[in-house]
Protein backbone atom coordinates (compact mmCIF):
# COMPACT_ATOMS: atom_id res chain seq x y z
CA UNK A 1 0.00 0.00 0.00
CA UNK A 2 1.46 3.11 -1.41
CA UNK A 3 1.07 6.52 1.46
CA UNK A 4 -1.69 8.06 -1.33
CA UNK A 5 -4.17 4.84 -1.38
CA UNK A 6 -7.03 5.39 0.95
CA UNK A 7 -8.06 2.56 3.26
CA UNK A 8 -11.61 0.92 3.16
CA UNK A 9 -13.05 1.93 6.50
CA UNK A 10 -13.49 -1.19 8.08
CA UNK A 11 -10.35 -1.39 7.59
CA UNK A 12 -9.83 2.09 9.28
CA UNK A 13 -11.78 1.44 12.53
CA UNK A 14 -9.97 -1.71 12.57
CA UNK A 15 -6.23 0.55 12.52
CA UNK A 16 -7.80 2.42 15.20
CA UNK A 17 -8.55 0.20 17.73
CA UNK A 18 -5.11 -1.70 17.74
CA UNK A 19 -3.24 1.63 17.88
CA UNK A 20 -5.32 2.63 20.72
CA UNK A 21 -4.85 -1.27 22.21
CA UNK A 22 -0.66 -0.03 21.97
CA UNK A 23 -0.65 2.80 23.35
CA UNK A 24 -2.63 1.67 26.57
CA UNK A 25 -0.14 -1.31 26.73
CA UNK A 26 2.45 1.33 26.49
CA UNK A 27 0.93 3.13 29.99
CA UNK A 28 0.82 -0.42 31.61
CA UNK A 29 -2.72 -1.11 31.04
CA UNK A 30 -3.81 -4.61 30.15
CA UNK A 31 -6.05 -3.70 26.93
CA UNK A 32 -8.31 -6.42 25.03
CA UNK A 33 -9.97 -5.52 21.83
CA UNK A 34 -13.16 -6.99 21.87
CA UNK A 35 -14.65 -9.12 19.24
CA UNK A 36 -17.37 -7.36 16.60
CA UNK A 37 -20.18 -8.10 18.56
CA UNK A 38 -20.05 -6.00 21.46
CA UNK A 39 -21.88 -3.01 20.43
CA UNK A 40 -20.30 0.47 21.84
CA UNK A 41 -17.21 -0.92 23.34
CA UNK A 42 -14.10 -2.10 21.13
CA UNK A 43 -11.66 -2.28 24.21
CA UNK A 44 -11.54 -3.19 27.33
CA UNK A 45 -8.75 -2.01 29.51
CA UNK A 46 -7.53 -2.83 32.98
CA UNK A 47 -5.07 -1.79 35.32
CA UNK A 48 -2.24 -4.49 35.72
CA UNK A 49 -3.78 -6.69 38.54
CA UNK A 50 -6.78 -6.88 37.14
CA UNK A 51 -8.64 -4.91 40.18
CA UNK A 52 -10.43 -2.73 38.13
CA UNK A 53 -10.83 -1.89 34.75
CA UNK A 54 -13.00 0.37 31.41
CA UNK A 55 -14.28 0.36 28.45
CA UNK A 56 -13.57 1.99 25.66
CA UNK A 57 -14.77 3.07 22.22
CA UNK A 58 -12.76 3.73 19.70
CA UNK A 59 -13.21 5.95 16.41
CA UNK A 60 -11.31 6.32 13.64
CA UNK A 61 -11.10 8.78 10.54
CA UNK A 62 -8.25 8.39 7.74
CA UNK A 63 -8.68 12.41 6.93
CA UNK A 64 -6.68 13.57 9.93
CA UNK A 65 -9.50 15.53 10.69
CA UNK A 66 -10.69 16.23 14.37
CA UNK A 67 -14.22 15.69 13.59
CA UNK A 68 -16.18 12.39 14.05
CA UNK A 69 -19.10 10.49 13.52
CA UNK A 70 -21.32 9.44 16.04
CA UNK A 71 -25.02 7.66 16.63
CA UNK A 72 -27.63 9.08 18.62
CA UNK A 73 -26.77 6.61 21.09
CA UNK A 74 -23.71 8.56 22.04
CA UNK A 75 -26.77 11.00 23.49
CA UNK A 76 -27.32 8.55 26.38
CA UNK A 77 -24.88 5.64 26.49
CA UNK A 78 -22.60 7.03 29.08
CA UNK A 79 -20.97 5.91 32.46
CA UNK A 80 -17.79 7.05 34.44
CA UNK A 81 -16.34 3.70 33.32
CA UNK A 82 -16.72 4.27 29.57
CA UNK A 83 -14.58 6.37 27.45
CA UNK A 84 -14.04 7.42 23.73
CA UNK A 85 -10.78 7.12 22.23
CA UNK A 86 -11.06 9.18 18.59
CA UNK A 87 -8.39 8.86 16.43
CA UNK A 88 -7.30 10.39 13.26
CA UNK A 89 -4.94 9.15 11.15
CA UNK A 90 -2.57 11.16 9.38
CA UNK A 91 -0.95 8.99 6.64
CA UNK A 92 1.63 6.32 7.33
CA UNK A 93 4.73 8.80 7.76
CA UNK A 94 2.82 10.71 10.85
CA UNK A 95 1.67 9.28 14.76
CA UNK A 96 -1.80 9.43 14.71
CA UNK A 97 -3.66 11.91 17.12
CA UNK A 98 -5.38 10.57 20.11
CA UNK A 99 -8.65 12.27 21.83
CA UNK A 100 -9.66 10.84 25.12
CA UNK A 101 -12.88 11.42 26.07
CA UNK A 102 -14.98 10.54 28.92
CA UNK A 103 -18.63 9.44 27.67
CA UNK A 104 -20.12 12.00 29.80
CA UNK A 105 -18.75 14.60 27.81
CA UNK A 106 -19.51 12.85 24.82
CA UNK A 107 -22.94 12.92 25.51
CA UNK A 108 -23.68 16.37 26.58
CA UNK A 109 -21.44 17.54 23.57
CA UNK A 110 -23.54 15.32 21.30
CA UNK A 111 -27.04 16.20 22.36
CA UNK A 112 -26.27 19.93 23.07
CA UNK A 113 -24.48 20.23 19.40
CA UNK A 114 -27.43 17.91 17.56
CA UNK A 115 -30.12 20.09 19.14
CA UNK A 116 -28.19 23.72 18.40
CA UNK A 117 -27.58 21.72 14.43
CA UNK A 118 -31.61 21.45 14.56
CA UNK A 119 -32.60 24.90 15.31
CA UNK A 120 -30.60 26.02 11.67
CA UNK A 121 -32.03 25.57 8.31
CA UNK A 122 -30.80 24.08 4.83
CA UNK A 123 -29.59 26.05 2.05
CA UNK A 124 -32.82 26.51 0.83
CA UNK A 125 -34.39 27.94 4.08
CA UNK A 126 -36.60 24.54 5.05
CA UNK A 127 -36.17 23.33 8.62
CA UNK A 128 -33.50 20.51 9.21
CA UNK A 129 -34.84 17.08 9.70
CA UNK A 130 -33.82 15.05 12.80
CA UNK A 131 -31.41 11.82 11.87
CA UNK A 132 -29.68 9.56 13.83
CA UNK A 133 -26.33 10.80 12.81
CA UNK A 134 -24.32 12.71 15.58
CA UNK A 135 -20.39 14.45 15.88
CA UNK A 136 -18.55 14.89 17.86
CA UNK A 137 -15.54 17.62 17.52
CA UNK A 138 -12.16 18.43 19.13
CA UNK A 139 -10.77 21.70 17.17
CA UNK A 140 -9.22 23.13 19.92
CA UNK A 141 -7.19 19.94 20.90
CA UNK A 142 -8.85 19.97 24.47
CA UNK A 143 -8.45 15.73 25.20
CA UNK A 144 -5.63 15.49 22.58
CA UNK A 145 -3.32 12.79 24.42
CA UNK A 146 -5.37 13.65 27.30
CA UNK A 147 -4.69 9.64 28.48
CA UNK A 148 -4.50 10.87 32.44
CA UNK A 149 -8.30 11.15 31.97
CA UNK A 150 -8.41 7.11 32.12
CA UNK A 151 -7.78 6.30 35.96
CA UNK A 152 -7.78 2.95 36.76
Amino acid sequence: MSANDKLESTLVGVAGEYLVAGELALRGFIASITLRNSRGIDIIASNADGSSSVSIQVKTNSDGKKSWILNKKAETFYSTNHYYVFVALQGLEQRPSFHIVPSKVVAEYTLSSHSEWLKGSKRDGSSRKDSSIRKFNDHENIYLEAWNLIQL
